[in-house]
């Protein structure tokens, strides 16, 4: 049975936020998935992605595994039904989909907000872990890094990484547009892992506003805010501050939500308030949204304005597509010539073979000089030799005939055989 490339995939474009939020594993669970999957199912290829928008499990096997992956998702999510999620899943089990799946994946095409920068940072995060498990074979490491060389031309030949259209960036313009009619808008910002940095660092487009940063660790907090200005507060008092500011965006990632309904009642609220949760898990408890003057928004109802930076991107898209298709199609061609090469060397050891008998049974007695001559003529003839059924081989790959020439030449040089059958 052929091993094929495969991925089972849940994402926004299939599933709501709260069915993401149940599914979404951490560094830890994710690095046990990949253990299990290596010790279960002998898999040597394997990727776990796992964003705010989607958990993808990318392998190598023989068989469809998508079944025992959810039920594997589900027992690091402590979810013992969670094959009962299935349709929220998407299901690849042709290669060629797969691999064009995560092409488009990585340049930022499947983002939901097109052409996010962070996926690209997040699936190399994803391959340096499955290469420090041994998960990343040769077709892995050949595909992931065509994957990079693919999105160093998108970025060089085309606009689609133009402007600052991410998932943070959409955060600063909702802002934005909230507070246009607020001097000096207060904001208390919680929490500056990834998206949170981001979204900090983003904040300089918001000139007038009074910025507040609070993280678990301090000094990461510091680290950020202190160059950029900012007030650090310690996160064991960053509840106290939120009766203080008027949006509160908070993107921390606890196996429960941070911002609670009884946290909210106890606060007292003016006119309004503006929660935004950049969570997967969920950071806020939904129902805030019940207390009156509260409104909350989430990574699944952030839209971003239409800029001319989104513009550009969207206009990008075929040039985009089209240097994937390339790239696709060289890695392609790898492939092929990756099933021939195990005949190519086997070709390769039988002519050396013979080489080094003949050169043991005449020259004996040759000094070191003729020998080395003749030594360089044979392994030259040698290379001419192989010239031939090696440009065959590789042009039958092309023609998708491999398997036919791999058989001839197999039959043709013995390669089967061993050195007593040849005798």
């Amino acid at each position: 049975m052929q091993t094929k490339f495969r991925v089972v995939s849940l994402s926004h474009k299939s599933a709501p936020v709260h069915i993401r939020e149940l599914l979404s594993i951490n560094e830890v669970e994710m690095e046990r998935l990949l253990l299990k999957l290596k010790e279960f199912f002998s898999v040597t290829d394997a990727l776990v992605l796992s964003t705010c928008n989607r958990t993808e499990v990318y392998y190598s096997h023989e068989l469809d595994l998508s079944i025992e992956l959810i039920k594997l998702i589900g027992i690091e999510r402590g979810l013992p039904d969670a094959i009962t999620y299935l349709d929220y899943f998407q299901v690849l089990n042709d290669e060629q989909e797969a691999v064009t799946h995560l092409f488009r994946v990585s340049m930022g095409l499947e983002a939901q907000v097109v052409g996010d920068i962070q996926i690209s940072n997040q699936v190399k995060r994803a391959y340096q872990a499955a290469a420090d498990l041994e998960l990343a074979g040769p077709f892995l490491h050949r595909l992931m890094h065509t994957i990079f060389f693919t999105n160093k031309r998108v970025v060089q030949e085309t606009a689609f990484r133009d402007g600052a259209a991410s998932l943070s960036y959409a955060t600063i313009e909702l802002i934005e547009s909230l507070t246009q009619n607020i001097f000096q808008p207060r904001i208390l910002l919680i929490g500056v892992g990834e998206i949170g940095e981001d979204v900090a660092r983003n904040m300089v487009h918001l000139p007038t506003a009074q910025i507040k940063i609070s993280n678990r660790t301090l000094a990461k907090a510091e680290e950020i805010g202190v160059p950029l200005g900012f007030e650090v507060i310690p996160f064991e008092s960053c509840v106290t501050f939120i009766e203080e500011v008027d949006i509160v965006v908070c993107s921390i990632r606890m196996p429960e939500p941070f911002i609670t309904k009884r946290m909210i009642e106890s606060v007292n609220i003016p006119s309004y308030k503006v929660l935004i949760d950049l969570s997967v898990p969920r950071s806020i408890e939904t129902s805030v949204e019940e207390l009156p003057g509260v409104v909350l928004y989430n990574v699944d109802n952030i839209r971003s304005k239409t800029s001319a930076a989104l513009q550009n991107r969207l206009e990008a898209i075929p040039s985009v597509e089209a240097i994937i298709e390339e790239n696709i199609e060289e890695f392609g061609a790898w492939q092929k010539e990756m099933v021939v090469s195990p005949t190519i060397q086997k070709l390769k050891q039988a002519l050396e073979e013979i080489r080094q008998e003949e050169l043991g049974r005449y020259l004996k007695n040759a000094d070191e000089k003729e020998y080395l001559l003749i030594d360089k003529i044979t392994k030259s003839m040698m290379q001419k030799i192989l010239k031939v059924p090696v440009v065959q081989l590789r042009a039958a790959c092309q023609r998708d005939e491999a398997a036919e020439m791999i058989e001839l030449i197999t039959d043709l040089f013995e390669l089967e055989k061993s050195k007593n059958e040849k005798k």
